[in-house]
């Protein structure tokens, strides 16, 4: 039977927690979406929280209330999924492209200082894999006075904040830690996925987890991004359920993209056992790294330093010294032990769509390069010890069939 990649986590206890909201005639926006917006918040340490249907609609809704359009540009990584990349395109504003440092997936920041502009008016962090990026350095960095004398506000939420937006794309890393505060904690605004192959999932969903400095409202912050991801109606189902209260007002033409109450009980579920699925995820980790470490041709993902912590999402191993086409021939060999792997990505300049807009990988090295080397690895909470040596096994001898030694 082939080892799958990543499947979710559905147990009875989650079937019972759907069916207790399907019974409940409420399927829609309601009481669960948001007690699990309210236990986001908690669980993150951020100033408040809203749950969308994914956090693609959620960042595009984000880019639009911050104002990001025509003429601006946003900074990322070129090692990313093309959706941090899809939603700046389809805001109007510039992609611009930085590399990767030498010792993780994540931005450089050096690499972002050279890129900053009047046009900059946000730095897309990813936390690749669940490793938190260094936010310490970026927040740094968009503080120092020569780097806040470039930014150029175009609206008044932007001039209230007087720099450069810091933003987390982090898909990847909830429950990951960077000097004891959780991912989300540590931009001016994080957002989640919450994706079927995600550590903690709602099937499809996402989250907006805002905490901007203390002269900003969050409770309007939050009453205005409800509005928005609700085609910019003032009230919604369960707003109109009360006695009398039908009638509306669209303040403006709003989004759809609001969370159900059916993916925020799964959500529920997942979050109030998150913790011993970040331990048994840490535990396949420690097998893993104790398998490869041993092994020369082997480089093991950095997951833990004093500052850092992982969400453990990503097992992203490296083959040392090899092309992209041994790589792909390795993976291939894996398959044929009925073992699923995967690869965590193809960098934005690799794609057709970003060709034809004139990013090239050669000024990427250091994102080519890892990923060319890289193989995702299986893990997940009901992944068991021996399906871990099973995958140990396969990775080994597919790379002794390839490579020789």
């Amino acid at each position: 039977m082939m080892i799958p990649f990543s499947p979710p986590r559905i147990d009875e206890k989650t079937i019972e927690a759907v069916s207790e909201v399907l019974k409940s005639g409420w399927i829609t926006t309601g009481p669960k979406t948001k007690l699990f917006e309210k236990e986001i918040s908690a669980y993150c340490g951020v100033k408040s929280t809203v749950a969308v249907n994914s956090w693609t609609m959620g960042m595009q809704v984000l880019l639009h209330w911050w104002g990001i359009g025509e003429g601006d540009e946003v900074i990322l990584p070129a090692y990313t999924y093309c959706a941090s990349a899809n939603v700046i395109v389809h805001a109007g504003a510039k992609p611009v492209l930085v590399d990767i440092n030498g010792e993780d997936f994540n931005l450089d920041t050096e690499a972002v200082r050279k890129v900053i502009t009047t046009k900059t008016k946000a730095i897309l962090a990813v936390d690749i894999g669940g490793f938190p990026c260094d936010y310490d350095v970026l927040r740094s960095l968009i503080n120092e006075p020569e780097i806040k004398s470039k930014f150029s506000p175009s609206n008044e939420l932007q001039q209230k904040l007087g720099r450069i937006l810091l933003l987390s794309d982090a898909a990847h890393s909830f429950g990951a830690l960077m000097n004891g505060q959780k991912s989300a904690a540590l931009a001016d605004i994080a957002t989640f996925s919450f994706h079927a192959v995600k550590n903690l999932t709602t099937a499809e969903g996402g989250a907006l987890c805002f905490n901007l400095p203390e002269h900003f409202d969050h409770e309007e912050i939050y009453r205005e991004m409800c509005v928005k991801i609700l085609h910019g109606q003032n009230k919604d189902a369960l707003a109109k359920t009360k006695k009398g209260n039908w009638r509306y007002d669209v303040e403006e033409p709003g989004f759809k993209c609001n969370m159900t109450d059916i993916q925020a009980a799964i959500g529920l579920v997942e979050l109030e056992r998150y913790q011993e699925n970040l331990d048994r995820r840490k535990a396949v980790f420690n097998a893993y790294d104790n398998a490869f470490s041993k092994e020369e041709w082997a480089s093991i993902p950095l997951h833990t330093t004093e500052a850092k912590t992982s969400s453990y999402h990503l097992y992203q191993l490296r083959i040392n010294n090899i092309s992209e086409e041994q790589r792909d021939r390795i993976i291939q060999e894996i398959f044929e032990q009925d073992v699923s792997v995967n690869v965590h990505f193809l960098p934005i300049p690799l794609l057709t769509a970003y060709k034809k807009r004139g990013y090239n990988i050669n000024d990427y090295p250091e994102a080519y390069g890892k990923y060319a080397q890289m193989i995702s690895l299986p893990v997940y909470y009901d992944l068991t010890d021996e399906q871990v040596e099973l995958v140990i096994e396969a990775v080994k001898s597919s790379v002794v069939r390839v490579l020789g030694f």
